[in-house]
């Protein structure tokens, strides 16, 4: 079992390794120096001929942000939209190879979160170390709005659209730049965005700042991963499971449980560890209840007592409301309506 997690200093109060805050150093210069080149036109970004919504973070690990992606194609495919999704496709066995992902694309093949993506929204999902690339193969296909899953600091995609998504209990740790701290670039590089999420997932907002939009995870029933039928959450209360989270934030999913009144034995591996059938073999026979992500890998080999806790992200009407109209704004801009 992987059980790999960030160096303690970057969410904690431990002092930072000298040698980490000089390669950081190194890291902003140069972080500094990529984003001027693009914006003096030194390097220069792509375009496509739709809008581009991009969905990423500042900090390395998990956010939260492929439900909200999964979230925004499911609204823009019910207000009438076709979107694509392009993302890199982080732990796949050729990153450097393009890719259609289906929902029976195998998951080395693709990785886990695309292969989440696909199955959960039926939208294209274009895998591409270059996203100016897959955000060209989406459109030649015929979608009509491209949502990069991740992305943010991947400047030769130009984009119309910045969505940050925060960590409620993370937050941007200590604020350094890597390997420092968890930072990708500069805390005021959220400024710059067009719209902030903070992901409370399970937990009620106790205070939210100005301008951040509230996100929270609604779960639905466990699905066994072997044969597809379902059980309530209640009929776990006050029993001893078994938590098994792959995430970037593995705690998130097991304080969860444990407010569902769940008696769990955790266990955290590392973000898209590769599951073999023996990571799931434990001591106790008790049933194993995972996320999505997790559940992704495991559908060739998981027995019946394996569950997938499928979650919804949640997010205010408000904001659904400004975004919807800022793309359709953006639409209209690239494709004005002629009138007699």
């Amino acid at each position: 079992m992987s059980k790999r997690q960030p160096p303690s200093y970057w969410y904690g109060n431990q002092s930072v390794p000298w040698t980490a805050r000089a390669l950081a150093g190194v890291y902003g210069t140069v972080t500094q120096w990529r984003r001027k080149a693009y914006r003096k036109g030194w390097l220069k970004s792509g375009s496509v001929p739709v809008p581009v919504l991009v969905v990423g973070n500042l900090t390395t690990g998990g956010t939260g942000k492929t439900p909200t992606v999964i979230a925004i194609v499911k609204r823009l495919q019910a207000e009438g939209y076709r979107p694509g999704i392009a993302s890199r496709g982080y732990g796949r066995s050729d990153e450097k190879q393009a890719l259609r992902v289906t929902a029976e694309t195998p998951i080395a093949d693709s990785g886990d979160e695309p292969a989440m993506l696909a199955r959960a929204t039926g939208a294209p999902v274009q895998l591409d170390a270059n996203r100016l690339a897959a955000a060209r193969a989406l459109v030649a296909d015929g979608c009509d709005v491209i949502v990069c899953d991740d992305g943010l600091q991947h400047y030769a995609l130009a984009r119309d659209l910045e969505i940050e998504v925060i960590d409620a209990d993370r937050r941007y740790g200590n604020a350094m730049l890597l390997p420092a701290g968890p930072l990708r670039e500069p805390v005021e590089r959220g400024d710059e965005v067009d719209f902030r999420i903070l992901n409370w997932a399970t937990t009620e907002p106790r205070q939210l700042v100005r301008g951040l939009w509230p996100m929270q995870y609604r779960y639905g029933d466990a699905v066994s991963v072997a044969t597809g039928k379902t059980r309530s959450l209640d009929s776990f209360l006050q029993r001893r499971v078994h938590a098994v989270a792959g995430i970037g934030n593995p705690e998130r999913f097991f304080e969860f449980l444990r407010q569902r009144g769940m008696l769990i034995i955790p266990h955290a591996f590392a973000d898209h560890y590769p599951y073999a059938p023996a990571d799931l073999q434990f001591e106790k026979a008790l049933p194993v209840l995972m996320t999505s992500k997790d559940a992704v890998k495991c559908r060739a080999f998981a027995a019946s007592n394996v569950y997938e806790l499928p979650i919804e992200a949640q997010l205010p009407d408000a904001f659904w409301n400004q975004l919807l109209e800022r793309v359709a704004q953006i639409k209209e801009r690239r494709n004005p309506q002629v009138t007699a």
